[in-house]
């Protein structure tokens, strides 16, 4: 034979013989009578295989899977190869059995049997055999809730009881119960320690439960100034336990501001207004907050204000927040208020305080009347304090917000001393309706309670921050309520645009008057690299006068964050 046809034969060879080696087989199981077959077809197993040994491995898996059902005695009688491509295995299932009784020592934890089952009687229960796996993981799982992550359940002296009923001694095997010896911050080194021990609830010395800990690592989420870069890891030695957890620093100060322009009805000139608002959060490393705003109204009104939060102070659940805001109104009046509270903060999203408020006012005219004039008053006040954030989305970084406060205390001037009552409240919520559609509303309103009033010391409102289409401040009240509301639609992640539908009531003693208005328009909102630019065109009335296009407002603010 040629050298040539004996090479063409030798390669004809190699791939007959590899097509060989790579054809699968089959599999086909059976139990000892037709309805044996059917419970193992009802459990399921594959039926092609790459080899023997894949094949071997899922009839011992099937096996494992019947005496998790119940079917304990099960054996496998045989496996035939029926020819070069097909297997078929023999089953011999027996009686199910369907409950289980467990006995346990006396000195067992019952504590920690009870919450998990109740029903106990003479140092023993029944399950489902079905039930028997998912106990022995939770009841393992809770005992490593109390320090000893390494301990083991073993079902001993196990003992077929009747043909329905089997028998089976719990015992544990326990290690040296671990508690939290050091905690190291991998990542962010200079995060607060204080927010550890408070905010997280991690402390050294506690025992050592890993499924508790990632719960408590996942309350960084709710955190502005730090995230989670992975899950916590824990080293364990002979007599310590550390656990690492790996934190970054995220960037929290934001820029504010916008810049409104209308048309002033009396002189039919274009007006403009804006403010700046400035957050520093965490600049320290303390989780401090600190404000700086300032706005300048259209019609002639200047808002000065700096506060500072300093949460968990000396590692202690306590937050002091001091702040000075200062007003003015033309060349009328300037009102200086001053205020510090002590929060308690109670877990992540909630807190209550205490303080003292006092402000000075100053009448810039030349002569006092009965309704402007100099004052001072003082407030001893509580409030409290509810946020839930969802800081994984950058355009609505809030969900939930409540504030509400009281303050009781007397305001003095030359006409003597008034006691006074006032309470404010501010609060809103997002719905999402889905990953495109929300709805925002928000509810904010205040009432000063008091035997007289002064023009300096009643509220002003209006403006993008509270009802729309009106001028900034520009709304003078004794009590007053505002509705805002939008509904929002997120053309993609960046960007969305909303409507404007919003609505009021407020009362002004002074003047004797009660007034409803109304807002209506619609806004955009971008997210780009400079940070979250909005647009707001919206038009306000009151109850008795219809919409006029003039008195529209636009409004265009920037939040950058850096």
């Amino acid at each position: 034979m040629p050298f040539y046809n004996r090479i063409i034969l030798f390669v004809l060879f190699l791939i007959s013989w590899n097509q060989g080696i790579s054809q699968s087989i089959n599999l086909k199981i059976n139990g000892e009578n037709a309805s044996s077959t059917k419970i193992i077809d009802s459990i399921g197993y594959p039926n092609t295989y790459d080899d023997y040994k894949s094949l071997q491995t899922e009839i011992n898996t099937l096996k494992e899977k019947l005496t998790k059902h119940g079917y304990i005695d099960t054996t496998i009688e045989n496996i035939i190869q029926q020819n070069d491509t097909l297997f078929k295995a023999d089953f011999i299932l027996g009686k199910r059995i369907n409950r289980i009784k467990i006995t346990y020592e006396s000195d067992f934890n019952v504590e920690l049997l009870n919450s998990i089952h109740r029903s106990q009687k003479n140092n023993s229960f029944e399950l489902k055999i079905t039930e028997l796996e998912g106990y022995l993981k939770d009841l393992n799982s809770r005992i490593a809730e109390e320090g000893d992550p390494f301990s083991t359940l073993q079902l001993v002296a196990i003992t077929k009881l009747n043909s329905d009923l089997i028998s089976a001694d719990l015992k544990i095997v326990t290690n040296q119960k671990r508690r939290i010896d050091k905690i190291i911050i991998k990542g962010y080194e200079k995060f607060p320690k204080s927010y550890i021990k408070r905010f997280m609830k991690l402390k050294t010395g506690k025992y050592f439960n890993l499924n508790a800990i990632k719960e408590k690592i996942e309350l960084l989420e709710e955190l502005r100034f730090a995230s989670k870069i992975k899950d916590p890891e824990v080293l364990f030695t002979q007599d310590s336990t550390t656990l690492y957890l790996y934190i970054e620093k995220s960037r929290t100060n934001n820029f504010d501001g916008f810049l409104g322009f209308g048309t002033n009805e009396d002189t039919n000139k274009i007006e403009f207004d804006g403010y700046v608002d400035l957050r520093l959060i965490n600049n320290l490393n303390y989780g401090e907050t600190i404000n700086l705003f300032y706005k300048s109204d259209e019609i002639d009104q200047q808002t000065f204000s700096v506060d500072a939060n300093l949460p968990y102070l000396f590692g202690s659940p306590v937050e002091l927040e001091v702040g000075l805001n200062i007003f003015r109104k033309d060349s009328t009046f300037l009102n200086a208020k001053q205020y510090a509270n002590i929060n308690y903060l109670i877990n992540a999203q909630h807190k209550v305080g205490v303080g003292i408020t006092s402000t000075t006012s100053t009448n810039l005219l030349e002569d006092d009347t009965d309704i402007l004039n100099d004052y001072t008053s003082s407030y001893f006040t509580l409030n409290y304090n509810y946020t839930k954030p969802q800081f994984s989305d950058p355009l609505f970084p809030i969900n939930f917000w409540f504030d509400f406060s009281s303050g009781f205390g007397d305001r003095i001037n030359d006409l003597g001393k008034q006691s006074q009552r006032v309470f404010s409240l501010d609060t809103y919520k997002i719905f999402n309706l889905n990953n495109k559609n929300s709805f925002y509303a928000r509810i904010n309103g205040a009432t000063l309670a008091s035997n007289d009033y002064l023009d300096n010391e009643l509220f002003r409102f209006g403006g993008i921050n509270s009802i729309r289409g009106f001028e900034e401040n520009s709304l003078v009240a004794n009590l007053y309520g505002v509705l805002s509301t939008e509904y929002r639609y997120r053309l993609s992640t960046g960007i969305y645009v909303h409507s404007v539908l919003d609505a009021a009531y407020f009362e002004n003693k002074l003047t004797d008057s009660k007034e409803k208005l109304f807002g209506f328009g619609f806004g955009l909102g971008l997210l780009t690299n400079a940070g979250l630019f909005r647009l707001n065109y919206s038009s306000g009335k009151t109850e008795n006068r219809p919409f006029k296009l003039s008195d529209s407002k636009v409004h265009i603010s920037l939040t950058a964050t850096f």
